[in-house]
């Protein structure tokens, strides 16, 4: 079972992806860190990020891995400098050539593949794009400024203030909504939980309520008595 956990970022995808996928016995993928370690091989790489023929041969040389809540690039932990802020400022350009994306999504589903299908997978284009076909698709949500409050004790935005924080959210925000490929947006099957108000509890329980409900035969698929 594939559980695609999709939204904009400060909704809190990653706590609940962690909690959720703790409580079921399963994997769980931060996509959005894929992302950025082939923006890490890219910048590495020193070629432009106008040149997408060239990132995307930075991205095929190398090794992209994700293995207990750990990004790994050619075997290496890369968790500090891949939420650097070049790599932040970088990861929209990288993320958004067609051929890059295509790779990296691929990579995610074997990813998903080798554990037999079972993972709870946080993104932007899960639900819509890499598991259009996921057995349970939630999209979160949440108002601009909790967003902006709760990104505050991220890494990459320690020195920001919150209404820099706001502003560059709103910059990725209209940059991952309007890509060429896989732009953010809710699918049409997804269940969508506005977590502004909610604790983190409240929402990992209403996403193991979706997922105890999917699990259970509806009584229409009951064999019929004799």
């Amino acid at each position: 079972m594939v559980i695609a956990i999709d939204g904009p970022s400060g909704v809190g995808k990653t706590t609940i992806t962690r909690r959720v996928a703790a409580i079921l016995g399963i994997d769980y993928l931060d996509t959005g860190s894929t992302y950025r370690a082939a923006t890490v091989a890219v910048l590495r790489s020193g070629v432009a990020l106008t040149d997408r023929a060239a990132m995307l041969q930075a991205v095929r040389k190398c090794v992209i891995d994700y293995v207990d809540g750990t990004v790994l690039l050619d075997g290496e932990p890369i968790v500090e400098e891949s939420r650097s802020e070049a790599v932040t400022r970088a990861v929209s350009p990288v993320s958004g050539d067609p051929a890059v994306r295509a790779h990296i999504v691929a990579l995610q589903r074997a990813w998903v593949a080798k554990r037999n299908g079972n993972a709870v997978v946080e993104g932007r284009d899960i639900g819509t794009v890499v598991f259009p076909e996921a057995t349970v698709k939630v999209f979160l949500t949440a108002v601009p400024e909790v967003r902006a409050r709760r990104r505050a004790g991220d890494a990459e935005t320690d020195a920001m203030s919150i209404e820099a924080i706001a502003a560059d959210l709103e910059r990725r925000d209209h940059a991952d909504s309007t890509r060429e490929v896989s732009p953010l947006r809710k699918a049409g099957d997804a269940v969508e939980i506005d977590t502004s108000a909610m604790g983190v509890e409240e929402v990992v329980a209403a996403v193991i309520d979706l997922v105890t409900g999917a699990q259970t035969p509806s009584k229409s698929s009951a064999p019929a008595a004799e």
